[in-house]
């Protein structure tokens, strides 16, 4: 008989106590980031109709969206003949969580003017994962409805900013650009606007492929040698110094106004940000393309030293929501790459340690009711601790491995004669100290070996 694999689907993956417990921290830091910065949370199915996803993510993005196939007889109807890809699916499982909340937006239209949400849950991507890379990944998303201001990108760049830090980042920059400067740029090296897309996709792929790799995919795409080369020396620029970069922008576009309309958006957002989180981690940078099709205006990057790839992004998406609504909604929002932010944590040791599982199991000798260890477990309980009872009926040198088994740090005996005297015997599992206290007494003790217990 053939076994049944006890792997997850490729791209999916189990998460262990240890795991999961580094993924509660840093989310719980998030979560309190976003809400100091007066976001509110939502959330919204994993299931989206087909309609709502597609045409909004770009020629990549399209297709990579996980189709949900039709059920019972409705795929029997469509398996009846010569179907084509649509007519199998209407429905996908969420390609980001930003689409989502732009249909959430037109629902719901008594919501505040300005509103600040954000929203962590898992997205899917049809996708060949890779390391790092998972077809199911958390998204971690601030966004603010209804402002056309600046002040907006400053807010969720400062917000994202603060939590990198609260979790330690200290050596990040935040990229910035702006989509209507790209298309001015694209112009500039006079590429067809047909081509746009295609050299936003190609672009997007500058710091995996490098200059030499984004050249070659120009010019696959149908892009001649000398404006391909023309786009990467506009946008390829060395400098570090965002005032210069400024100026040298202005100087590449005078009289054009929508490129010098960007452009000074870019100077408002720098000066914005001065004073928040984000200061001194902002860094322009013409060749960030963000591949998503839905951007508008400002789009922003997150980049860490010694990482490849984003630690996450975003942008401006003024028209969005209105696909939805049949009117603009201005819209700005920052999403941070979940899986990439614990995996760095991980990787440059910036977890504390995290108590996983119980501060103490209850052991006990026959003679003692199972019913008195339950008491027993119930007052340390009531006392802020976190108790396991040993459930059988064994030796207490089995009781005593399985509590080194389980990595507790106490382990609490209890005996007839202990129950009389409202006593506990206490075993400091890393020392072998043991102690005989008053029950009353007891939780302060196991408090205070746990903490000079943690490495």
């Amino acid at each position: 008989m053939s076994t049944i694999s006890t792997n997850p689907p490729s791209g999916m993956r189990d998460f262990p106590p240890e795991e999961l417990a580094c993924r509660r921290y840093i989310e719980k830091i998030i979560r309190k980031v976003y809400e100091s910065y007066g976001f509110v949370e939502i959330e919204t199915p994993a299931i989206e109709n087909l309609s709502t996803l597609l045409g909004k993510y770009g020629e990549e993005g399209d297709q990579l969206i996980f189709r949900i196939l039709h059920r019972r007889e409705k795929l029997a109807r469509a398996l009846d003949g010569k179907p084509s890809e649509s007519d199998l699916a209407d429905s996908a499982l969420r390609y980001d969580l930003t689409v989502p909340f732009a249909r959430f937006i037109a629902n719901n239209p008594k919501l505040p003017r300005f509103f600040k949400r954000y929203q962590i849950q898992s997205v899917w991507r049809a996708d060949r994962p890779g390391k790092g890379r998972f077809r199911e990944f958390c998204q971690c998303d601030v966004d603010i409805i209804g402002s056309n201001s600046v002040i907006a990108e400053a807010e969720v760049c400062g917000a994202v900013a603060r939590v990198l830090k609260e979790v330690g980042l200290t050596e990040f920059n935040i990229h910035l650009n702006h989509r209507q400067l790209l298309r001015r740029l694209i112009c500039l090296a006079q590429i067809p606007e047909q081509f746009e897309e295609s050299s936003l996709v190609a672009l997007d792929k500058l710091d995996k492929v490098g200059i030499e790799g984004v050249t070659k995919e120009l010019r696959e795409r149908g892009i001649e040698e000398g404006s391909a080369k023309k786009l990467i020396e506009l946008t390829n620029s060395n400098s570090n110094d965002n005032r210069s970069e400024i100026e040298r922008l202005k100087s590449a576009f005078v009289g054009d106004q929508e490129a010098l309309g960007a452009i000074s958006q870019l100077s408002e957002m720098l000066d914005y940000c001065n004073g928040s989180p984000a200061s001194g981690h902002l860094k322009l940078d013409c060749s960030l393309a963000r591949g998503l099709g839905y951007y508008t205006g400002p789009i922003f990057e997150i980049r860490v030293m010694d990482l490849k790839g984003s630690l996450g992004g975003g942008g401006r998406y003024d028209n969005l929501v209105g696909m939805f609504k049949g009117s603009p909604i201005p819209a700005v929002g920052f999403s941070i790459g979940f899986e990439r932010l614990v995996l760095v944590a991980q990787e440059k040791k910036l977890m504390p340690y995290l108590s996983v599982g119980p501060d103490v199991l209850l052991c006990r000798f026959p003679d003692v009711e199972i019913s008195e260890v339950i008491k027993t477990a119930e007052f340390f309980r009531d006392k802020g601790l976190k108790v396991e009872i040993f459930p059988e009926p064994s030796k207490l040198g089995k009781q005593l491995s399985y509590a080194g088994e389980i990595k507790v740090k106490v382990a609490g005996i209890l005996g007839s004669d202990e129950l009389r005297e409202h006593k506990i015997t206490l075993k400091q599992l890393e020392t072998g100290e043991q102690i005989n206290i008053r029950v009353d007494e007891a939780t302060e003790k196991i408090l205070s070996w746990i903490k000079t217990g943690k490495k």
